[in-house]
């Protein structure tokens, strides 16, 4: 997650509460997606950014995740995620977020 997307949602969070907040990522791989999921719930890994050392507990999902899927009028998924989702490992993607919400995230 770049410095301007991880300062984005430090102010989102700071302003509107942590249990306000979602954050939903796109990565087309699982590692990607579970680092910037674990970037927003547990604070930066890489020690770069905004939130490098600032655990903000945040749920996040991928937009092939299930609860994100039954969430999206089904057209409007169809036309904007259903392509996508025929190409990426989603089930290696659902694993890595679900294990990431499970382990840092504390507005489940």
């Amino acid at each position: 997650m770049d410095l301007e997307n991880q300062n984005r949602v430090k102010s989102m969070t700071e302003e509107f509460g942590g249990e306000n907040i979602i954050v939903l990522v796109g990565a087309a791989e699982a590692e990607s997606a579970g680092l910037a999921a674990e970037t927003v719930s547990n604070g930066d890994p890489t020690f770069a950014g905004s939130l490098a050392g600032v655990p903000l507990g945040l749920k996040v999902y991928h937009v092939v995740e299930p609860e994100f899927k039954a969430a999206v009028p089904e057209e409007v998924y169809s036309d904007q995620i259903e392509m996508m989702e025929m190409v990426l490992d989603v089930d290696s993607i659902v694993e890595e977020m679900t294990e990431i919400r499970t382990q840092y995230c504390k507005y489940l």
